[in-house]
């Protein structure tokens, strides 16, 4: 389970790396349902990655992968080619979707969107490291 408390801590912690790395971020942090527990638009970041953001949350708990690794085998002549348009397009495959383990078992995700992938992954692992 993913409580209020535990988003708060998830989202202070990736708030402090993209704040380290000077770019401002949406971070969203979905329970095991893949809902939305909480959310955080950064000030100065982008609008359209605040969907983004929670899309990523929810592709990552819903398929119990990172996005950045549902990415790779989602290209063309890859097994997973074309998921992207499931799920009635809630499916994002970018960095920045990693889930939240505990006990070895998926309890929910963080997504996050407003840099480059590199830096969206960056500050995922960050909040990620902090549940």
């Amino acid at each position: 389970m993913v409580t209020l408390e535990d988003a708060r801590r998830v989202i202070a912690a990736a708030e402090k790396k993209s704040a380290e790395i000077g770019q401002p971020m949406n971070i969203a942090v979905a329970d095991c349902g893949a809902n939305l527990v909480a959310h955080v638009r950064m000030d100065g970041a982008w609008i359209g990655s605040i969907d983004i953001s929670m899309k990523k949350a929810f592709t990552s708990r819903a398929f119990d992968i990172a996005t950045k690794d549902l990415a790779e085998h989602a290209q063309p002549n890859k097994q997973f080619y074309g998921i992207h348009a499931s799920n009635d397009g809630k499916i994002m495959i970018f960095a920045g979707g990693i889930p939240l383990k505990k006990d070895g078992k998926v309890v929910g995700s963080i997504g996050v969107s407003g840099g480059s992938g590199e830096q969206d992954q960056a500050v995922a692992e960050a909040g990620a490291a902090a549940f």
